[in-house]
């Protein structure tokens, strides 16, 4: 799993810390995740789970909440409406930087908060929850002992989880007036609840709240005797493995219209500032640049394939002239290499300037004679591609105008 750090703006107007997790491959969607109350993304469940979504296909913007983790402001400014404007904040920045989220993953209370913002966000198919409270004010039991305090003086530290944190009187009131049934019954994305019944923090009465309250298409998976926070490791692949998979049902891949031999389609796939997603001949694959240069290496660079294309062309003509003249050839590797140099120094008469040189080391596995070899290595220098790169090419270049635009062209 490939990462990139991000911020954007959140619903306070204070920056939001957030990673972006990538496929490997091309991206089958966007997909946003809440961590559990006070938690941060970097919990062990959050990131097992946005893992598995990317190896279904799914980029996942994981982030830290107002005040929390490695994000701007002041927790104790913050309440679950808070929580819900950040997660639209996020939808919105993925949707002008990206593309607009299609799944919403939540765990405890974030579980509460996607279900309470999957109506405002038009482009959410599928939501998921682990753990999740059927409303908002369920989270006051965390520090009940101290209600009273709060509302008294307009604020108390409470420790939550061992750490000490400053709660203000209007986080009870916001989260008292919070309608989450009406939230989920208005939501037409398909849901998923996994709760474990033996769940000491959230009950598992809470799910079935939610799954009642829900519309179909709905699920429910059980998490068996998994704690609230998935802290065992196993609990956390489960979960992660049951939603990537459920996923991948209501938001499918969208088939890209394969191109006859010869036709390459490049495009910037929005995963980072020159990551390419590539359809050759209905073959795909990513080109990018190194992180030296801005890139996110997570694909071989123009000249790198451009290497790889020599490389090909001269083992498979080099194949096809061994298998015709049946000599003992059992493996053939070509090793290409990239450099510039000055015309001067290559021995190039008629340039000046630089020149790209290829250097190739091809590697011959038989019984073959010192004739043969050396016939080989000729044979090489006939192989198409090489030739082009010898001969003077044309490249011609066209704007499409936008009203022709392929029809099946997807941006």
């Amino acid at each position: 799993m490939t990462s990139t750090q991000v911020e954007f703006r959140g619903s306070q107007g204070v920056n939001i810390s957030a990673s972006i997790d990538w496929p490997q491959g091309a991206v089958r969607a966007f997909a946003l995740f809440a961590h559990c109350f006070t938690c941060s993304k970097d919990l062990f469940a959050s990131k097992r789970v946005s893992q598995a979504l990317t190896e279904h296909g799914f980029a996942v913007l994981r982030f830290d909440f107002t005040g929390l983790g490695r994000s701007e402001g002041e927790f104790a400014d913050t309440n679950f409406s808070s929580n819900v404007g950040d997660l639209r904040a996020a939808a919105d920045w993925l949707s002008q930087t990206h593309k607009a989220p299609s799944l919403l993953v939540g765990h405890s209370l974030g579980g509460a908060a996607v279900l309470a913002v999957a109506p405002d966000i038009a482009s959410i198919r599928a939501v998921a929850t682990i753990g999740a409270p059927a409303s908002a004010d369920h989270v006051l039991h965390l520090f009940a002992g101290d209600l009273d305090e709060i509302r008294a003086n307009d604020e108390a530290v409470v420790d939550i989880g061992g750490r000490p944190f400053r709660v203000k009187s209007q986080f009870l009131e916001d989260a008292s007036r919070i309608n989450m049934a009406k939230a989920i019954v208005s939501s037409r994305a398909a849901k998923l609840i996994l709760h474990a019944p033996l769940d000491a923090i959230v009950g598992i009465d809470n799910a079935e709240a939610i799954f009642l309250s829900a519309k179909h298409p709905k699920s429910f998976v059980s998490m068996d005797d998994a704690d609230h926070l998935l802290t065992n490791k196993a609990d956390a692949e489960y979960a992660a493995d049951v939603i990537a998979a459920w996923a991948s049902r209501f938001v499918p891949a969208l088939p890209k219209p394969e191109k006859p031999e010869g036709h390459v389609l490049v495009s910037e796939s929005g995963q980072g500032l020159y990551h390419l997603d590539i359809n050759a001949s209905g073959h795909h694959f990513n080109a990018d640049e190194p992180v030296s240069v801005g890139g996110t290496d997570r694909g071989a660079t123009p000249y790198d394939l451009l290497g790889a294309a020599l490389g090909a062309c001269t083992t498979i003509t080099l194949r096809m002239y061994a298998n015709r003249k049946k000599w003992p050839v059992s493996l053939i590797e070509t090793e290409v290499s990239h450099d510039k140099c000055h015309a001067k120094d290559c021995a190039s008469e008629n340039a000046t300037g630089k020149l790209d040189v290829f250097e190739r080391r091809i590697r011959l596995v038989g019984e073959l004679t010192d004739e043969q070899r050396e016939r080989m290595l000729k044979i090489a220098d006939m192989c198409p591609v090489h030739k082009t790169l010898e001969s003077t090419a044309v490249v011609k270049s066209e704007l499409i105008p936008i009203a022709s635009r392929d029809p099946d062209y997807d941006p």
